[in-house]
């Protein structure tokens, strides 16, 4: 018996100082070595504790549609030259649909078999004629647009996080919300503007031949020749800042796409020490890369990201390895942004900012200030509480009570999980609830006591008999508490968090850590009477 003691002495005493190691660099953090600072992290705290950014973005799903269609008007197009099928035109629009124009009735059979085999999902609609000319449409069925809108949101959330991931904030939220809708929460963001630039920015990369025979000047007039538009390329002078736009008619047609990218990385430009984003096509990417190179050696390619031309330099040779840069006088900053966005993936659907609101720090801290003195003052209340209601034996339930505080916090930090306003309301109910195991087993000890046994019996059997209530009683709260984690969002899932550790933590201070204390003191000594 007194080895047990002694083995379960020894475990509760690593327990603790595995707890103050968890601890110190929440708050000794500076004053720490290197190796346990990066073997432990501070206990986060959530967005209503250290200020920053609470964001609601609207997903437009509706242009991943648009989008979709688009890119089955240019397979369809390239399919149709591959068979020698000759077509007037090919075309999207309105009622998300395809037309393809043909010249008589059997092209227009031939067109519908093609069309079925290669695009099962479009749904073939009414036959008509103008001029002799047959038009044949197609659109997408009501299931293939609903699964297009929901992949949109799926992938925008996923490409979020992504970037979000490698801006470097702590502990955000990203959640989908009703509808179309998805949640951002950003603690501690120091830049709200940059933040929303990045999040908000499509990134859709494009890579596009110039059409270097038209000129710019007749976009005004709306001489354009179809299948070519305008463009701006941004100019910043480098000694007052200005930013000027040159027009450039680009094909419609892209040639290489920035889903096909690897690697997005900053580098230094060591002719002239400014920044540019060199980026490395996947194997994929570099045999298309190198083909459109080698077929268009002396010609401007231009580099496109969200319809603004970033640089259209001339192709002198063939490039292979698939790798090239993209240059544009930009700064460190704009270049490390541009790398995080290329690197995460282009948004499937553009996204707007329908809330954006900013907390405090100071808001933060307050909130802080007001929880820590909750919780001090509901503390000191059970404390005294339970000591002159059980005299000596309430000091040791309330050394477990301070234990149980102490496991709390060190498991938040250990865990990663983050501490917010509700988490807090969640540890001041946890303190409330910690000392109802002590005062079931107290209660029996009392009995046993009355009914003349000794202490040591009299303790012994209180912690047996009242061992399956406490169990009862917190697996059923902590039941509670999982659900409310697993269904709930924001604060009711930072209520659940601190609410479940501190189950589990007064579960071991209040039935482990209290008996061994008693065992300690108690055993092989003649305790005729117990204060309790």
């Amino acid at each position: 018996m007194a080895t047990s003691i002694k083995w379960r002495s020894l475990f509760v005493s690593v327990c603790i100082l595995f707890a103050i190691i968890c601890l110190a660099p929440t708050f000794v953090g500076d004053n720490l070595p290197g190796w346990w600072k990066n073997n432990f992290d501070p206990i986060h705290l959530g967005l209503d504790l250290q200020g920053g950014m609470h964001l609601v973005l609207g997903v437009d799903a509706d242009e991943a549609v648009i989008s979709r269609l688009d890119s089955i008007t240019d397979e369809a197009q390239n399919l149709l030259n591959e068979k020698d099928i000759v077509f007037k035109r090919i075309e999207r629009r309105a009622g998300e649909r395809v037309v393809i124009t043909v010249y008589d009735a059997e092209a227009g059979r031939t067109l519908d078999v093609l069309m079925k085999e290669s695009f099962p999902n479009l749904e073939p609609m009414t036959l008509t004629t103008d001029a002799g000319y047959v038009e044949k449409n197609y659109r997408l069925s009501d299931k293939e647009v609903a699964d297009i809108r929901e992949f949109a949101i799926r992938q925008v959330l996923e490409t979020l996080r992504n970037r979000i991931d490698q801006f470097g904030v702590s502990e955000p939220t990203i959640q989908r919300q009703s509808g179309n809708r998805i949640l951002v929460q950003l603690p501690g963001i120091k830049d709200p503007e940059r933040a929303v630039a990045l999040l908000g920015k499509t990134a859709r990369l494009d890579f596009r031949m110039v059409a270097e025979e038209v000129n710019p000047a007749d976009a005004v007039t709306g001489k354009l020749p179809r299948g070519t538009r305008l463009l701006y390329q941004k100019n910043t002078d480098k000694r007052t800042g200005a930013v000027t736009e040159t027009p450039v008619v680009v094909y419609d047609k892209t040639i290489l796409t920035g889903d096909l990218l690897d690697d997005a990385q900053v580098r230094i430009d060591t002719r002239f020490n400014e920044p540019y984003v060199s980026i490395k096509f996947n194997s994929v990417g570099a045999r298309r890369f190198e083909q459109v190179t080698s077929a268009n050696v002396n010609k401007r390619m231009a580099i496109v990201l969200d319809d603004t031309v970033y640089s259209a330099p001339v192709i002198r040779e063939r490039i292979a390895g698939g790798e090239a840069q993209i240059s544009g006088s930009f700064t460190e900053q704009e270049a490390t942004d541009l790398a995080i966005v290329l690197r995460a993936g282009s948004l499937p659907a553009p996204v707007h900012i329908l809330e954006d609101r900013t907390v405090g720090p100071s808001l933060g801290q307050d909130s802080i200030n007001k929880g820590t003195l909750s919780v001090v003052v509901g503390f000191m209340l059970v404390i005294v509480s339970i000591l002159i209601y059980y005299r000596l034996s309430g000091l040791v339930a309330n050394v477990a009570l301070m234990l149980n505080l102490l496991f709390i916090l060190a498991l938040l930090s250990l865990l990663g999980a983050t501490l917010t306003l509700p988490g807090i309301a969640g540890i001041v109910l946890t303190v409330g609830m910690a000392v109802d195991a002590n005062v079931l087993i107290f209660e029996r000890i009392r009995e046993e006591l009355r009914l003349g046994k000794t202490a040591l019996a009299a303790v012994e059997a209180g912690y047996e008999k009242a061992f399956l209530t406490i169990i009862d009683a917190n697996v059923t709260t902590l039941i509670a508490a999982l659900v409310l984690f697993q269904f709930g969002t924001g604060p009711v899932k930072g209520f659940a968090v601190t609410l479940s550790i501190g189950i589990i933590a007064s579960l071991f201070t209040a039935i482990f850590v209290t008996r061994t204390i008693f065992n300690y003191f108690l055993y092989g000594r003649q305790v005729k009477q117990l204060s309790i």
